[in-house]
């Protein structure tokens, strides 16, 4: 049986995704960050059931939480390279909360978000394809915007499709994007509500690189992080 390891993450990502959740964090060492860490199942499309992230009480965990993870082994894929197997016969533990004001010393400073200039059809600097996406190292990155704009709406509503998606629009680095978003907690927010636009200020952003669909992957927003209470 492979021996197993736990890491201490701050997580940054409870994000939907088929058939369960992307967990995904920074491990820090000493309060240092030591490099992100995706935790996941060795079910086909790797997705975190509630029962394999669940703490001892029975809470999911939150972003921003301090979290020992039991983890088996390294299980990268092409440019997921931040994949841990999970170790499903544990709990995960919440040790601390991570602060809004620690998270600088986590986020990326500059630009590109790995590679821009392919879009999709309502997206912009969204899509990557398989090929471009082979040869990246990381498929996880944190970022500061100083202002984020929301829209809900149905993307496939001329062709007879009246599902909702919640999307973001924002500038890093004086390049501008469109992303889908599949943090769980603004999904029911916004979409609880009209199609229409809303406004954010300052935020920070979990981007994944999601798993490759139709010879690309895609940029998603995994959790948007405003200000709010909190100390490690």
């Amino acid at each position: 049986m492979v021996m197993g390891v736990t890491k201490r993450v701050v997580c940054l990502a409870n994000s939907r995704k088929p058939y369960g959740r992307c967990v995904a964090g920074v491990e820090v060492i000493s309060d240092e960050p030591a490099g992100w860490i995706r935790p996941v199942s060795d079910r086909e499309g790797h997705a975190v059931s509630e029962e394999e992230r669940r703490y001892q009480d029975g809470g999911d965990p939150q972003v921003l939480d301090v979290i020992d993870v039991p983890l088996l082994e390294p299980s990268p894929g092409t440019y997921q390279r931040e994949n841990w197997l999970l170790d499903p016969r544990y709990y995960w533990t919440k040790t601390a909360t991570f602060s809004w004001e620690s998270l600088e010393m986590l986020a990326q400073t500059s630009g590109p978000l790995w590679v821009d200039g392919d879009s999709t059809f309502h997206g912009l600097n969204d899509k990557i394809t398989d090929e471009v996406a082979d040869q990246l190292g990381s498929s996880l990155t944190l970022i500061h915007v100083g202002e984020l704009r929301l829209r809900t709406f149905a993307p496939g509503k001329d062709f007879g499709d009246n599902k909702r998606r919640l999307q973001v629009k924002f500038e890093f680095d004086g390049v501008e994007y469109r992303f889908w978003v599949t943090d769980p907690i603004y999904e029911r927010r916004y979409l609880a509500g009209p199609d229409g636009g809303h406004e954010l200020g300052e935020s920070y952003l979990t981007i994944s690189l999601a798993e490759p669909h139709n010879g690309a992957c895609y940029k998603v927003v995994a959790a948007i992080i405003e200000p709010r209470g909190g100390t490690v």
